[in-house]
């Protein structure tokens, strides 16, 4: 089967590129049919010969999507089915648009996967989802409860529209080696202004030392890290309910303020990397693997290639969870998981179905795990339980299990509750990039109370857009 290293997003309204065909004509070599199991291959006994498409959303490691593909070859072989599986890259902005315009159109894949934190709830506010409860509860019957954010970010009206397919592990990596050299002792723990002062402590631009390792640029990770900090300070983008926008608050322009001056006040610069405010989604990564950040915040992904690769900085770096801040005495880290979702209309929901039920094992998932330890965890609790990798395969994997198994939601000393009601609204925002171009905004000048209120008034327009009108 061809690699598919391009980002195209495969057939219909996206485009026909980075297809993968996987069935009986691969020339892989067979798998060992009892790698699926029996109960999905007898369910599957009508449908061969049958074809579906999939939808993948890209990972971070190459291997690991080779992984994923060879779990779907073996179940196509397994069910002498055919499934073409192709790849899209999330962080392309306008990804929902486009796949509603291939719902809409009657040319979607079958089935795929995405983030649920981020794209879920839009999806199902366009009317583009298959109610799955069935198939959750057959697989809740089987491997025990699902991941514990899940449970927000994927029901609706009580009815579950997509299936929790692996979890994937967020946290904060500082340079514990640096640290030492200063004298400072690592913690479970920081507060975001601990944490700063740590980051301008280990900086020493001479030798390349860079502490602070997060750009407010357009992207996923500032995205994440601004939402996270505001947070932490009592501030959030909506009500616990998503429908009302309540951005603008002291709470949320005191936490802009704080972030602001990082990047505006000299006494921070030591700490900023070179290009730091023009960086893209990759940028922290592939310079925290270069050896020249003290801090990062990712998802695993980062932690998953220094592993892999065997980088020197993997056996330098300590894992934590998030920072706290002013509203919080706890980590309001929930992680996310991703979700398989079946489109309406899908020409074989069917087939997709008992697909998504064979991946989420731990014979389909292990070999994806492998690849990118952390970022592809169990989202069912008798799979961490399945294989002694899930459980033993790095130091990190039981704070990312206690995560995934936490109890929610998570309360700030003002009354916010975290995970906030699943809102398109919300996700919307994100997508928009509304606070990395707040936050550029403040860099370039602006006062930080006047950022959060132009980002509150857009973020109304954008709500309303949504059907949430404010």
């Amino acid at each position: 089967m061809e690699r598919r290293d391009f980002l195209g997003m495969g057939i219909g309204v996206l485009g026909a590129a980075g297809l993968a065909a996987c069935g009986s004509g691969s020339e892989s070599p067979s798998p060992a049919p009892a790698e699926v199991p029996k109960e999905l291959l007898d369910a599957a006994a009508g449908l061969k010969g049958s074809a579906m498409g999939m939808l993948s959303q890209k990972l971070y490691s190459t291997a690991a999507n080779e992984a994923l593909d060879a779990s779907i070859r073996k179940f196509a072989e397994a069910s002498g089915t055919k499934i073409e599986n192709s790849l899209v890259q999330a962080d392309a902005g306008d990804v929902v648009a486009k796949i509603d315009a291939e719902v809409k159109g009657g040319v979607a894949r079958d089935l795929a996967f995405m983030t649920d934190s981020r794209f879920i709830a839009q999806f199902h506010a366009l009317g583009d989802l298959e109610d799955v409860t069935e198939t959750v509860e057959a697989l809740t019957a089987r491997y025990g409860e699902p991941c514990a954010e899940a449970k927000n970010f994927c029901v609706f009206d009580g009815k579950w529209y997509a299936i929790p397919y692996h979890f994937i592990g967020i946290g904060s990596f500082l340079r514990k080696d640096w640290m030492q050299e200063k004298g400072i002792t690592p913690k479970d723990s920081y507060s975001w202004e601990e944490l700063r002062d740590v980051c301008l402590a280990i900086s020493d631009p001479g030798k390349r030392r860079f502490g602070w390792g997060m750009s407010v640029n357009r992207s996923g990770d500032g995205n994440g890290m601004i939402e996270a900090l505001i947070n932490a300070y009592g501030g959030a983008i909506a009500s616990n309910d998503g429908r009302k926008v309540t951005f603008d608050s002291p709470e949320t322009v005191q936490a802009v303020t704080f972030l602001g001056d990082i990047y505006t006040d000299p006494k921070y610069k030591p700490m900023l990397p070179p290009g730091v405010d023009s960086w893209t989604d990759t940028s922290n990564n592939e310079n925290w693997l270069a050896g020249v950040l003290g801090y990062t915040r990712n998802s695993f992904s980062v932690y998953a290639d220094s592993k892999t690769k065997k980088n020197p900085v993997y056996d330098r770096t300590h894992v934590f969870s998030d920072c706290t801040g002013p509203a919080t005495d706890t980590s309001l880290l929930l992680g996310q998981s991703q979700g398989f979702v079946v489109f309406k209309g899908a020409k074989n929901g069917a087939l997709a179905r008992l697909l998504a039920q064979y991946l989420i094992t731990a014979p389909a998932l292990v070999g994806v795990a492998k690849e990118a330890p952390g970022l592809a965890m169990p989202a069912w609790a008798k799979v961490w339980d399945a294989d002694p990798f899930f459980a033993s395969g790095d130091p990190a994997f039981p704070m990312l299990r206690t995560m995934s198994q936490q109890s929610l939601p998570l309360k700030t000393a003002n009354g916010l509750s975290f995970p906030q009601k699943a809102s398109a609204g919300q996700q919307a925002v994100i997508a928009a990039y509304v606070l990395t171009d707040m936050m550029q905004q403040v860099v370039q000048g602006a006062a930080p109370a006047k950022a959060v209120t132009d980002a509150d008034a857009r973020m109304k327009q954008i709500f309303a857009q949504q059907g949430l009108p404010q």
